[in-house]
């Protein structure tokens, strides 16, 4: 039976989860935005105060999203549990942000239909832009993570022939654009730590770890910073 930390910070949210053969025992959760610098330590360190969590030191492993995502965030996630692991050489469990993301929504019940459900998370990635990938209902990836801009025709392929459930922080802006009868829109599906558990128990049974001293994100895109425009007087 395994004992797993949790974290979570792929986008504006910031959760942590502490996890026993799988079963969420814990979690704490953050909505707000550009918070995971001053408020992912402290996260843990309330999680495992509680009575129902054991000392930090008795965790068997770390579970961290390797993105994509916000590039902030996911150096603030992946760097924090590569320290914890690094200090009590503990294994650490690398899962995409897409998998994540889409983990609770295989489990839902849907409308019974005549074509198969196919799952597509959205992940905001700027304008018109979204990280993306299609999942089946077991969870097998059908199409790999990409970035796309979209517009009525990027998930056609896939619309013709299943009913898309489309869900993430980037769902929102494409529902104009996405008008196709086979689109389903779910809202308020986040990416959390507390979705981990299961993945994190299946990789740690696997011993599917990364190494701890190597492992980066996957951050899609190269982080682009920007130099404010001078004020003309």
């Amino acid at each position: 039976m395994a004992k797993i930390l949790s974290i979570e910070t792929s986008t504006g949210v910031c959760s942590v989860a502490y996890s026993e053969n799988g079963k969420v025992i814990a979690s704490k959760e953050l909505f707000q935005v550009n918070s995971h610098a001053s408020n992912l330590t402290v996260l843990i360190e309330e999680l495992f105060a509680q009575d129902s969590t054991p000392e930090m030191k008795d965790i068997d492993a770390v579970a961290v999203s390797s993105g994509p995502g916000s590039y902030t965030g996911l150096r603030i996630g992946v760097s924090t549990a590569k320290g914890i692991c690094y200090a009590l050489n503990k294994p650490v469990i690398a899962i995409d942000s897409m998998q994540i993301l889409t983990q609770p929504m295989v489990n839902q019940e849907w409308e019974a239909s005549e074509l198969p459900i196919v799952f597509c998370p959205l992940m905001d990635a700027r304008r018109m832009e979204v990280y993306t990938a299609v999942f089946d209902q077991q969870l097998n990836k059908l199409e790999d993570i990409s970035a796309k801009i979209v517009d009525e025709e990027t998930f056609v392929k896939w619309l013709g022939s299943n009913k898309v459930v489309f869900f993430g922080n980037g769902a929102d802006k494409c529902k104009d654009v996405i008008k196709h009868d086979n689109a389903i829109f779910a809202d308020d599906c986040h990416p959390l730590a507390k979705n981990l558990a299961p993945l994190a128990e299946r990789y740690f049974a696997e011993e599917k770890f990364e190494d701890v001293a190597y492992f980066e994100p996957f951050y899609l895109k190269d982080f682009v910073a920007t130099t404010p425009k001078k004020k003309v007087l």
